[in-house]
């Protein structure tokens, strides 16, 4: 039997009353070894006044992914520091009543404190808040991190004691008040006067001090230049009432206070303001990793996923369009570059003009439009996947009362007659997709939507019906360009992302991005759904070579237009980059039929051609699994022979025709009595397979026409042209 054994076994022939004293002995002294450990670690930060502010190397310096700086922001000034006596009185009382009303008696803790945050840490979901004293706030801050666990509360109470022991408290508000976070990029009470008043600390009114005390849990809410002013005036308002009831403040200065109109000071234009929306993306996945006190005191550098040259060519690609398009009543554009096979974000412009007072900030492509005619392959793929569609499956393109009245047109209001989904998807025709949609089920194409990274829609299937097949639901450009991103990449969907690495001040590696991936849908489907998008010969019938590359390069495309012309969108890829492109204005006014073939589809071309520019050609990795039939056009049959009216299609296992055509004439026999037998047609499929019915539904986005793609001449919306389709080249180089 070895020593521990031994130890074990005696310990439990101690009465229960010793056991515990032991346990209670153990306990104290690891806790005392902890405070001295932490002490004697923090003691030379403790003894500098200036290391406790942590003023020095704040701020946040984001870099392309070739390291070069492009914005700047949470940046400190260094001289602003102002004794206790250079700050208002109120302003002084306001952030003790909202923040610490017990500073002036307490040790640098609070006991109440401390048992709320040791619940929060044992219940599930708690957070790291509840009771932290000013002196506490200055440790969390300036000395330890972010993360929440009982250690770290255990550090922050040692040395919350030792700053008590070592300062007056008058020193402690002193340092607090200078190196608090007040959100706009400020720190310390003067800068947060200066930016938010233009005065200086001393001169702060009972107001104005009482909506910056309310500002610092949550800088970035309550903040009332750039956050939620109704928040920050509920703020104000709780201040004033604890400085009430703190008795520091009468009922009628609290009420004068709350009546007083507040005159905020202009915005400074941060510094190296290049890709702003990109970079305020990444600020707020900053904040929403690490908290927006940590982002703003870290001193980090981040190398983002951007690059450069793509963004300058994205930003004057839309500003040159927006500008041409100006008479017809469009002020606005966005574009989403992406890696599909990373999710790298390369370049975002989500606005024509950042500086546009009405609209600039506003980020396009994180808001909610509608998509119009670019989802219709959300349905087509929902169908191909579940073996419900294939490329060849035939749907109606003629007058239909879908119910309830609902009876969508094309955009040239022509009607084709029977038409495969490959012609139905590459023309954007609206009553096909619309057809495809109830084939398939709504509920099901908003299942697989969210296995792509729609997140926005989030109603029930009958909130939507059927003219969600042409878009009437909402979506985001950057997500679906990453959807497309899924198409690209053999149906693996790319986890988005901004950021590749994070080195914080002292230039330690503090992050590192790995590229993550879900398959959302089969390599099968994804290829399947590439040949038909990248199909000149197909969409030729309505879009001509607009949306051609140049080069002899294929790239697979959708265009997109809603009600009205409010929306034009164009989402289109290679196997190596994916561009999302939309057009509009922002505040859902029409465009002068501006659609998604003629106002985002030259974006999008323009961009593809630069930036593909010297690179090799890429062909679309044909899946394993799959296999090609001769089809007859028109019918979508099944081809005994290959001959003039037939082409080359893909399908999957289980998804070919029933149906067959081109059977060749019955042989004459010698004796005229015999009746002619006929050939079987060939077909390797296996017994299991499930007739082919494809369902082309796209509802009335106002694409061209009707809803969505309805009223579109050259784009977005339907196909016109004749009854036999082109011959299309099937096969992807």
């Amino acid at each position: 039997m070895n020593i521990v054994q031994k130890k074990w076994r005696a310990f439990r022939r101690l009465p229960l009353k010793n056991k515990i004293l032991l346990i209670s002995l153990v306990a104290v002294l690891v806790l005392f070894i902890i405070a001295v450990v932490t002490t004697v670690i923090f003691a030379n930060t403790l003894s500098s006044k200036a290391r406790i502010m942590n003023r020095n190397n704040t701020g946040v310096t984001l870099l392309d992914r070739n390291g070069q700086v492009f914005y700047q922001f949470y940046a400190a000034r260094a001289d602003t520091h102002v004794p206790l006596s250079e700050i208002a009185p109120v302003a002084r009382q306001a952030i003790i009543s909202a923040e610490d009303k017990g500073f002036y008696e307490h040790a640098g803790f609070s006991i109440q404190g401390i048992a709320n945050a040791v619940w929060q840490n044992i219940k599930p979901g708690g957070l790291d808040s509840g009771g932290s004293t000013i002196t506490q706030q200055l440790v969390k801050n300036a000395l330890l991190s972010q993360d929440r666990n009982l250690l770290r509360k255990y550090q922050e109470l040692v040395l919350s004691i030792e700053i008590e022991r070592r300062y007056s408290k008058d020193e402690i508000l002193e340092m607090y008040l200078n190196s608090v976070h007040f959100g706009e990029g400020v720190f310390g009470i003067e800068d947060a006067a200066q930016t938010y008043f233009g005065k200086h600390a001393k001169e702060l009114t009972l107001a104005e001090a009482s909506m910056l005390a309310g500002i610092i849990p949550a800088p970035s809410i309550y903040s009332p230049i750039s956050g939620d002013a109704t928040k920050a005036k509920q703020r104000q308002t709780y201040v004033l009432r604890r400085m009430q009831e703190d008795g520091v403040i009468t009922t009628a200065q609290k009420d004068e206070a709350l009546a007083a109109a507040l005159t905020y000071a202009p915005v400074k234009p941060a510094s190296a303001a290049k890709a702003p929306h990109f970079a305020e993306m990444v600020r707020l996945e900053l904040i929403k990793k690490y908290g927006e006190e940590t982002v703003a005191r870290s001193g980090y550098k981040v190398k983002t996923t951007l690059n450069l040259d793509y963004q300058q060519k994205a930003e004057a690609a839309v500003a040159a369009q927006v500008d041409r398009l100006s008479r017809s009543s469009v002020s606005n554009g966005s574009v989403v570059i992406e890696d599909p096979k990373t999710g790298e974000v390369l370049a975002v412009v989500g606005s024509r003009d950042w500086n546009n007072e009405q609209f600039g900030k506003v980020n396009i492509a994180t808001s909610s439009r509608q998509p119009g005619s670019s989802f219709k392959p959300l349905v087509y793929a929902t169908g191909i996947e579940e073996k419900t569609l294939s490329a060849a499956t035939i749907l109606h393109d003629k007058k239909t009362d879908f119910g309830g009245g609902y009876s969508p047109n094309n955009y040239d209001l022509r009607f084709r007659g029977d038409v495969t989904v490959r012609r139905a998807l590459a023309n954007s025709l609206n009553i096909p997709a619309v057809e495809a949609m109830q084939r398939v089920g709504i509920r099901d194409v908003i299942a697989q939507a969210k296995e792509m990274g729609i997140t926005t829609l989030t109603e029930s299937p009958e909130f939507y019906g059927l003219p969600l097949a042409l878009g009437a639901g909402q979506a985001k450009l950057t997500e679906m360009t990453n959807a497309y991103a899924a198409f690209a990449n053999q149906g693996s969907l790319p986890e988005q992302h901004l950021v590749l690495s994070i080195d914080d001040k002292y230039d330690d590696r503090v992050f590192t991005a790995q590229t993550k991936t879900s398959q959302a849908i089969s390599s099968q489907t994804a290829f399947i759904m590439s040949s038909m998008l990248s199909d000149n010969s197909a969409r030729s019938e309505t879009f001509g070579s607009s949306l051609t590359l140049s080069g002899g390069r294929l790239g697979a495309v959708k265009t997109g237009t809603t009600e009205d012309y409010r929306d034009a969108w164009t989402i289109g890829y290679t196997p190596s980059l994916v561009i999302g492109v939309w057009i509009g204005n922002n505040d859902n006014t029409p465009m002068s039929r501006v659609a998604g073939s003629s106002g985002s589809a030259p974006i999008w071309r323009n961009l593809m051609n630069q930036l593909l520019t010297n690179t090799p050609k890429e062909p679309f990795i044909e899946a394993a699994g799959l296999f090609t039939r001769n089809i007859c056009y028109g019918s979508g049959a099944l081809a005994d022979t290959k001959g003039t009216n037939t082409y080359s299609e893909y399908f999957r296992s289980g998804t070919l025709p029933t149906k067959t055509c081109n059977q060749p004439q019955p042989k004459k026999e010698v004796t005229p009595v015999t009746p002619p037998k006929e050939e079987e047609s060939s077909n390797e499929e296996e017994n299991d397979q499930t007739p082919d019915t494809g369902n082309d539904t796209d509802n009335n986005e106002n694409s061209e026409g009707e809803n969505t793609d309805s009223n579109q001449n050259s784009g977005n919306g339907g196909g016109n042209g004749a009854t036999t389709p082109v011959t299309p080249p099937i096969t992807i180089p």
